[in-house]
């Protein structure tokens, strides 16, 4: 499972050096995944926690990129990450 969230990390680690957030919708997160972002990711806001360590091997993507949840909006659907 870890590995469907490779191309998160990639596309992150990607953006250039010097921006320091970035506003992704759910929509544009499941285009870089090539694949939907599963159901807990829509309706709980645990899902985008920030922890490298643990069950939730989606954190690993965008921690290990660098990078940290800042918000969430679960309604309009988009998540703002910034650089650590």
């Amino acid at each position: 499972m870890a590995d469907h969230y490779t191309p998160l990390e990639k596309y992150l680690r990607e953006l250039p050096a010097n921006q320091d957030e970035i506003t992704l919708t759910f929509e544009h997160i499941e285009q870089v995944l090539s694949g939907p972002l599963p159901l807990s990711a829509q309706e709980d806001v645990a899902w985008w926690g920030n922890q490298k360590q643990g069950t939730q091997v989606e954190t690993i993507a965008w921690m290990n990129a660098g990078w940290m949840v800042d918000t969430v909006d679960l309604k309009e659907k988009w998540v703002r990450l910034v650089r650590q």
